[in-house]
Protein backbone atom coordinates (compact mmCIF):
# COMPACT_ATOMS: atom_id res chain seq x y z
CA UNK A 1 0.00 0.00 0.00
CA UNK A 2 1.46 3.34 -1.06
CA UNK A 3 1.50 6.63 0.82
CA UNK A 4 -1.40 8.23 -1.05
CA UNK A 5 -3.61 5.15 -0.77
CA UNK A 6 -2.81 5.03 2.96
CA UNK A 7 -3.91 8.66 3.37
CA UNK A 8 -7.05 8.19 1.25
CA UNK A 9 -8.22 5.06 3.07
CA UNK A 10 -7.45 5.85 6.67
CA UNK A 11 -7.16 9.60 7.18
CA UNK A 12 -9.04 11.55 4.53
CA UNK A 13 -12.40 10.51 6.08
CA UNK A 14 -11.41 12.45 9.23
CA UNK A 15 -11.94 15.70 7.33
CA UNK A 16 -15.66 15.22 6.77
CA UNK A 17 -16.59 16.75 10.14
CA UNK A 18 -15.01 20.06 9.16
CA UNK A 19 -16.98 23.28 9.37
CA UNK A 20 -16.62 24.70 5.89
CA UNK A 21 -17.16 28.16 7.35
CA UNK A 22 -13.61 28.05 8.78
CA UNK A 23 -11.85 25.09 7.16
CA UNK A 24 -12.30 26.02 3.51
CA UNK A 25 -10.08 23.27 2.10
CA UNK A 26 -8.91 20.09 3.81
CA UNK A 27 -6.76 17.11 2.73
CA UNK A 28 -5.98 16.52 -0.92
CA UNK A 29 -4.28 19.74 -1.99
CA UNK A 30 -0.83 21.19 -1.34
CA UNK A 31 -2.10 23.19 1.63
CA UNK A 32 -5.23 23.43 3.71
CA UNK A 33 -7.11 26.73 3.80
CA UNK A 34 -8.50 28.10 7.04
CA UNK A 35 -10.61 31.25 7.21
CA UNK A 36 -10.37 33.16 10.50
CA UNK A 37 -13.33 35.47 11.28
CA UNK A 38 -12.43 39.15 11.65
CA UNK A 39 -13.31 39.24 15.35
CA UNK A 40 -11.27 36.14 16.25
CA UNK A 41 -7.58 35.40 16.82
CA UNK A 42 -5.95 32.24 15.49
CA UNK A 43 -4.19 30.11 18.11
CA UNK A 44 -2.18 27.02 17.24
CA UNK A 45 0.17 24.53 18.85
CA UNK A 46 2.12 21.41 17.88
CA UNK A 47 2.81 18.26 19.89
CA UNK A 48 5.07 15.33 19.02
CA UNK A 49 4.64 11.85 20.52
CA UNK A 50 7.47 9.35 20.13
CA UNK A 51 7.13 5.63 20.82
CA UNK A 52 9.09 4.70 23.93
CA UNK A 53 9.19 8.28 25.21
CA UNK A 54 5.54 9.39 25.23
CA UNK A 55 3.78 6.06 24.93
CA UNK A 56 4.90 2.44 25.45
CA UNK A 57 6.03 0.10 22.72
CA UNK A 58 3.09 -1.95 21.41
CA UNK A 59 0.65 0.60 22.80
CA UNK A 60 -2.93 -0.07 21.56
CA UNK A 61 -3.44 1.86 18.35
CA UNK A 62 -6.99 3.01 19.18
CA UNK A 63 -5.79 4.44 22.49
CA UNK A 64 -2.91 6.15 20.72
CA UNK A 65 -5.23 7.78 18.21
CA UNK A 66 -7.42 9.24 20.96
CA UNK A 67 -4.58 10.20 23.27
CA UNK A 68 -2.46 11.93 20.62
CA UNK A 69 -5.27 14.30 19.66
CA UNK A 70 -6.44 14.85 23.24
CA UNK A 71 -2.92 15.85 24.33
CA UNK A 72 -2.73 18.38 21.49
CA UNK A 73 -6.26 19.68 22.17
CA UNK A 74 -5.27 20.34 25.78
CA UNK A 75 -3.08 23.22 24.57
CA UNK A 76 -6.14 24.81 22.97
CA UNK A 77 -8.00 24.44 26.26
CA UNK A 78 -5.17 26.22 28.08
CA UNK A 79 -5.80 29.30 25.91
CA UNK A 80 -9.59 29.11 26.06
CA UNK A 81 -9.74 28.39 22.33
CA UNK A 82 -12.57 26.92 20.30
CA UNK A 83 -11.12 23.98 18.29
CA UNK A 84 -11.22 24.10 14.50
CA UNK A 85 -8.83 21.65 12.83
CA UNK A 86 -5.57 19.71 13.08
CA UNK A 87 -2.78 18.40 10.89
CA UNK A 88 -1.03 15.07 11.34
CA UNK A 89 2.52 14.10 10.44
CA UNK A 90 2.82 10.34 10.88
CA UNK A 91 6.11 8.46 10.79
CA UNK A 92 5.65 4.68 10.48
CA UNK A 93 8.11 1.77 10.57
CA UNK A 94 5.69 -0.11 8.25
CA UNK A 95 2.22 0.34 6.75
CA UNK A 96 0.34 -2.15 8.93
CA UNK A 97 -3.30 -1.97 7.77
CA UNK A 98 -4.81 -3.29 11.02
CA UNK A 99 -2.80 -0.81 13.10
CA UNK A 100 -3.67 2.07 10.77
CA UNK A 101 -7.36 1.22 10.91
CA UNK A 102 -7.33 1.29 14.71
CA UNK A 103 -5.30 4.48 15.11
CA UNK A 104 -7.58 6.19 12.56
CA UNK A 105 -10.62 4.97 14.52
CA UNK A 106 -9.21 6.44 17.74
CA UNK A 107 -8.42 9.71 15.99
CA UNK A 108 -11.93 9.83 14.52
CA UNK A 109 -13.54 9.31 17.94
CA UNK A 110 -11.38 12.06 19.47
CA UNK A 111 -11.91 14.31 16.45
CA UNK A 112 -15.67 14.10 16.95
CA UNK A 113 -15.41 14.59 20.72
CA UNK A 114 -13.12 17.63 20.56
CA UNK A 115 -14.60 19.01 17.32
CA UNK A 116 -11.27 19.01 15.51
CA UNK A 117 -11.28 18.06 11.85
CA UNK A 118 -8.25 16.81 9.95
CA UNK A 119 -6.98 19.53 7.61
CA UNK A 120 -3.98 17.70 6.15
CA UNK A 121 -0.60 16.21 7.00
CA UNK A 122 2.18 13.94 5.84
CA UNK A 123 3.37 10.35 6.15
CA UNK A 124 6.87 8.92 6.00
CA UNK A 125 8.84 5.82 7.04
CA UNK A 126 10.85 5.70 10.26
CA UNK A 127 10.50 5.18 14.05
CA UNK A 128 6.86 5.47 15.14
CA UNK A 129 6.16 9.16 15.75
CA UNK A 130 3.04 11.32 15.58
CA UNK A 131 3.18 15.12 15.32
CA UNK A 132 -0.14 16.94 15.52
CA UNK A 133 -0.68 20.65 15.05
CA UNK A 134 -4.00 21.95 16.34
CA UNK A 135 -5.71 25.18 15.32
CA UNK A 136 -8.41 27.06 17.18
CA UNK A 137 -9.76 30.57 17.56
CA UNK A 138 -10.52 32.90 20.47
CA UNK A 139 -12.30 36.26 20.67
CA UNK A 140 -9.82 38.89 19.53
CA UNK A 141 -7.51 39.78 22.43
CA UNK A 142 -9.20 37.30 24.75
CA UNK A 143 -6.84 34.32 24.86
CA UNK A 144 -5.90 33.00 28.29
CA UNK A 145 -2.16 33.28 28.88
CA UNK A 146 0.42 32.25 31.44
CA UNK A 147 1.55 35.80 32.11
CA UNK A 148 -1.50 37.43 33.74
CA UNK A 149 -1.48 36.10 37.32
CA UNK A 150 -1.81 38.84 39.98
CA UNK A 151 -1.09 38.91 43.70
CA UNK A 152 -4.15 37.74 45.62
CA UNK A 153 -5.53 35.56 42.82
CA UNK A 154 -6.83 32.15 43.75
CA UNK A 155 -5.01 29.21 42.22
CA UNK A 156 -7.53 26.62 41.04
CA UNK A 157 -7.48 23.29 39.24
CA UNK A 158 -10.27 21.90 37.09
CA UNK A 159 -10.25 18.26 38.18
CA UNK A 160 -8.51 15.48 40.11
CA UNK A 161 -4.77 15.10 39.59
CA UNK A 162 -2.37 12.17 39.80
CA UNK A 163 -4.43 9.45 38.10
CA UNK A 164 -2.39 9.29 34.90
CA UNK A 165 0.87 9.12 36.83
CA UNK A 166 -0.43 6.22 38.90
CA UNK A 167 -1.58 4.44 35.73
CA UNK A 168 2.01 3.92 34.59
CA UNK A 169 2.37 1.13 37.16
CA UNK A 170 -0.58 -0.77 35.67
CA UNK A 171 -0.18 -0.47 31.90
CA UNK A 172 0.82 -4.12 31.61
CA UNK A 173 -1.88 -5.54 33.88
CA UNK A 174 -4.08 -7.98 31.93
CA UNK A 175 -7.02 -8.04 34.35
CA UNK A 176 -7.03 -4.65 36.11
CA UNK A 177 -9.15 -4.00 39.19
CA UNK A 178 -11.88 -1.36 39.13
CA UNK A 179 -9.54 1.17 40.72
CA UNK A 180 -6.82 0.34 38.22
CA UNK A 181 -9.29 0.71 35.35
CA UNK A 182 -10.21 4.15 36.64
CA UNK A 183 -6.65 5.50 36.63
CA UNK A 184 -5.86 3.75 33.34
CA UNK A 185 -8.81 5.51 31.72
CA UNK A 186 -7.31 8.84 32.75
CA UNK A 187 -4.06 7.90 31.02
CA UNK A 188 -5.51 6.33 27.86
CA UNK A 189 -8.40 8.73 27.29
CA UNK A 190 -7.70 12.20 28.75
CA UNK A 191 -10.47 14.77 28.32
CA UNK A 192 -9.13 18.32 28.49
CA UNK A 193 -11.85 20.72 29.74
CA UNK A 194 -12.22 22.70 26.51
CA UNK A 195 -15.70 24.11 27.09
CA UNK A 196 -14.92 25.05 30.70
CA UNK A 197 -11.83 26.93 29.53
CA UNK A 198 -13.89 28.92 27.02
CA UNK A 199 -16.19 29.96 29.86
CA UNK A 200 -13.18 31.36 31.75
CA UNK A 201 -12.25 33.91 29.07
CA UNK A 202 -12.57 37.37 30.57
CA UNK A 203 -12.54 35.98 34.11
CA UNK A 204 -9.31 34.02 34.61
CA UNK A 205 -6.09 36.03 34.73
CA UNK A 206 -3.81 33.13 33.74
CA UNK A 207 -4.05 29.47 32.79
CA UNK A 208 -1.96 26.48 31.76
CA UNK A 209 -2.69 22.83 31.05
CA UNK A 210 -1.24 20.34 33.51
CA UNK A 211 0.87 18.12 31.27
CA UNK A 212 4.26 18.00 33.02
CA UNK A 213 2.98 18.04 36.60
CA UNK A 214 1.25 20.68 38.74
CA UNK A 215 4.45 22.01 40.31
CA UNK A 216 6.26 22.38 37.00
CA UNK A 217 3.33 23.92 35.16
CA UNK A 218 2.30 26.29 37.96
CA UNK A 219 5.91 27.46 38.11
CA UNK A 220 5.64 28.36 34.41
CA UNK A 221 2.76 30.70 35.29
CA UNK A 222 4.67 32.21 38.21
CA UNK A 223 7.76 32.81 36.12
CA UNK A 224 5.81 34.35 33.22
CA UNK A 225 3.78 36.54 35.60
CA UNK A 226 6.65 37.62 37.89
CA UNK A 227 4.91 36.46 41.07
CA UNK A 228 5.14 33.77 43.73
CA UNK A 229 2.52 31.49 45.26
CA UNK A 230 1.63 29.15 48.07
CA UNK A 231 -0.51 26.06 47.67
CA UNK A 232 -1.97 23.60 50.13
CA UNK A 233 -1.39 20.03 48.88
CA UNK A 234 -4.24 18.89 51.10
CA UNK A 235 -6.68 20.84 48.94
CA UNK A 236 -5.73 19.14 45.67
CA UNK A 237 -8.64 16.99 44.45
CA UNK A 238 -7.75 13.28 44.40
CA UNK A 239 -9.81 10.42 43.05
CA UNK A 240 -10.85 7.57 45.34
CA UNK A 241 -9.12 5.18 42.96
CA UNK A 242 -5.81 7.05 43.26
CA UNK A 243 -5.91 7.04 47.06
CA UNK A 244 -6.86 3.36 47.14
CA UNK A 245 -3.98 2.38 44.85
CA UNK A 246 -1.20 4.67 46.07
CA UNK A 247 -2.00 5.68 49.64
CA UNK A 248 0.54 8.21 50.92
CA UNK A 249 2.00 8.62 47.40
CA UNK A 250 -1.24 10.12 46.06
CA UNK A 251 -0.37 13.74 46.86
CA UNK A 252 3.15 13.42 45.45
CA UNK A 253 1.71 12.03 42.20
CA UNK A 254 -0.82 14.86 42.07
CA UNK A 255 1.98 17.40 42.49
CA UNK A 256 4.47 16.02 40.02
CA UNK A 257 3.36 13.12 37.83
CA UNK A 258 1.83 14.96 34.87
CA UNK A 259 -0.29 13.73 31.94
CA UNK A 260 -3.51 14.81 33.67
CA UNK A 261 -4.47 17.46 31.07
CA UNK A 262 -6.61 19.37 33.52
CA UNK A 263 -6.06 23.13 33.84
CA UNK A 264 -4.37 25.24 36.49
CA UNK A 265 -6.10 28.62 36.58
CA UNK A 266 -5.49 31.90 38.40
CA UNK A 267 -8.56 34.03 39.10
CA UNK A 268 -9.45 36.79 41.56
CA UNK A 269 -12.31 36.43 44.03
CA UNK A 270 -14.64 38.88 42.30
CA UNK A 271 -14.21 37.25 38.90
CA UNK A 272 -14.73 33.80 40.41
CA UNK A 273 -17.98 34.81 42.09
CA UNK A 274 -19.24 36.35 38.85
CA UNK A 275 -19.07 33.00 37.07
CA UNK A 276 -22.18 30.81 36.76
CA UNK A 277 -22.40 28.16 39.46
CA UNK A 278 -22.06 25.42 36.84
CA UNK A 279 -18.64 26.83 35.94
CA UNK A 280 -17.55 27.84 39.43
CA UNK A 281 -18.30 24.38 40.83
CA UNK A 282 -15.72 22.83 38.50
CA UNK A 283 -12.87 24.87 40.01
CA UNK A 284 -11.10 23.74 43.20
CA UNK A 285 -9.02 26.36 45.03
CA UNK A 286 -5.63 25.01 46.10
CA UNK A 287 -3.71 28.20 46.92
CA UNK A 288 -3.04 31.89 46.35
CA UNK A 289 -0.74 34.01 44.23
CA UNK A 290 1.71 35.99 46.38
CA UNK A 291 4.23 38.78 45.96
CA UNK A 292 7.82 37.74 45.37
CA UNK A 293 8.91 34.65 43.52
CA UNK A 294 8.89 30.89 43.88
CA UNK A 295 6.36 28.37 45.09
CA UNK A 296 5.74 27.48 48.73
CA UNK A 297 3.82 24.44 49.95
CA UNK A 298 1.72 24.99 53.06
CA UNK A 299 1.86 22.50 55.89
CA UNK A 300 5.64 22.16 55.87
CA UNK A 301 5.76 19.77 52.94
CA UNK A 302 9.10 19.88 51.17
CA UNK A 303 9.43 20.47 47.44
CA UNK A 304 12.25 17.91 47.27
CA UNK A 305 11.24 14.72 45.50
CA UNK A 306 8.25 16.37 43.84
CA UNK A 307 9.08 17.71 40.40
CA UNK A 308 7.63 17.78 36.93
CA UNK A 309 8.52 15.99 33.73
CA UNK A 310 11.26 17.38 31.50
CA UNK A 311 12.31 15.72 28.24
CA UNK A 312 16.01 16.42 28.86
CA UNK A 313 16.22 15.93 32.62
CA UNK A 314 13.73 14.60 35.14
CA UNK A 315 13.70 17.61 37.49
CA UNK A 316 11.94 20.90 36.84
Amino acid sequence: MGEFELIRRFFQPLSVMASREQLILGPGDDCAIQRVPADRDLVFSVDTLVEGAHFPHDYPAFNLGWRSLAVAASDLAAMGASPVCFTLALTLPAADERWLSEVARGLARASETFRLSLAGGDTTRGPLTLSLQVHGTVPAGGALRRSGARVGDRICVTGPLGNAGAALDFLGVTEPSQAQKAVLASYHFPRPPIELAQALIGAASAAIDISDGLLADLNHILSASGVGASIDPGCIPLSKALVELTGDRAVELALSAGDDYELCVCINDEALMSLPEAVRSQLTTIGRVEAGSGLRLEGGRSLSGASGYDHFGRSV
